[in-house]
């Protein structure tokens, strides 16, 4: 699963993945990778593993949206559900 956000410091996101991580793995959610965007400052990707595509769907779907319940302008990462081989080429 890739995640992008907008707008904020790399550090910042950094600090909530550390905080999220025990009830991430609960989900069977894993971050792998975390950029700076280096032609947009203001952009952060993050790249996860995860154990179960569509439980881990339903689960951001639920955060996000009691996110936007409790604040309509919550900012939050675009996620893009990503399937494949895990084949790392070049290494």
């Amino acid at each position: 699963m890739l995640a992008k956000l907008k707008g904020v410091r790399l550090e910042d996101v950094y600090e909530v993945l550390e905080r999220d991580a025990e009830a991430h793995a609960k989900e069977g959610i894993y971050l792998q990778h975390l950029w700076q965007n280096v032609d947009d400052q203001d952009e952060v990707l993050f790249l996860f593993r995860v154990d179960d595509i569509e439980n881990v769907k339903s689960f951001i779907s639920e955060v996000h949206r009691k996110a936007y319940e409790e604040n309509p302008d919550s900012h939050l990462p675009h996620m893009t559900y990503l399937e494949g081989k895990g084949i790392l080429f070049g290494l």
